[in-house]
């Protein structure tokens, strides 16, 4: 079970592991599964802190901005079973990405990071405690 910090936010480290492709798309993955958490996402997280292997996993999500924001992201929807139900590629600061009902959470990724992973609708996402 995950532990929590002072502030409650998740102290315990996820990585996001696409079992299609056999690949981790992420291996420091944040949860964000509070109002405050979710609203913030990564408002205030720069460039540089967001960096290849991360990732930031809102749940429960239909749909995310980047308003607040100064640099891209990708993100990928997922449904409950942890497939890839939509996918926004390179979403621009001072952006919405559509809402899509199917979801049931999102995982925000550094920009590019799914044309590197290969990441494709039908994926199937892992999200586990690192190993």
């Amino acid at each position: 079970m995950a532990g929590r910090g002072p502030k409650g936010q998740d102290v315990t480290s996820y990585q996001a592991f696409n079992q299609t492709r056999n690949i981790y798309v992420a291996t420091d993955v944040r949860i964000a599964d509070t109002h405050l958490s979710r609203l913030r996402g990564l408002i205030g997280v720069r460039e540089d802190d967001f960096s290849n292997g991360q990732g930031l996993w809102i749940r429960p999500c239909h749909g995310v901005h980047t308003l607040a924001m100064s640099f891209p992201i990708d993100v990928v929807y997922l449904n409950r079973a942890g497939s890839v139900v939509h996918v926004e590629h390179k979403l621009q600061p001072w952006r919405f990405s559509p809402v899509r009902m199917q979801a049931a959470s999102v995982l925000e990724l550094p920009s590019n990071t799914v044309a590197r992973t290969g990441t494709a609708l039908g994926d199937r996402i892992e999200i586990k405690t690192k190993e």
